[in-house]
């Protein structure tokens, strides 16, 4: 089994977006950093747009995420309703 990760830089507004991840992916382990948040999960980890809607209290575009986006591993699988990173083929 194999991790993957997302890492955001650590402000206001990727918080909303890394309590969403935790919620969807119990299993996820946050690393904080001061200036960097790190998220890893075992093979999937899944950011659905309407938990990240819940978390910052209006619409969100998964698009978005890219303004904050550090760095990333695992395959991409993206659609307007989910951000997923994985091991799987």
């Amino acid at each position: 089994m194999s991790n993957v990760f997302i890492a955001f830089q650590r402000n206001e507004e990727t918080r909303s977006i890394v309590d969403a991840i935790l919620a969807d992916n119990p299993e996820a382990v946050v690393n904080m950093q001061p200036a960097m948040v790190r998220i890893d999960a075992p093979n999937t980890m899944v950011i659905r747009r309407s938990t990240v809607e819940e978390q910052m209290g209006r619409p969100f575009d998964l698009q978005e995420l890219h303004v904050n986006l550090i760095t990333l591993t695992g395959h991409i699988d993206e659609t307007e309703d989910e951000f997923t990173l994985s091991w799987k083929h």
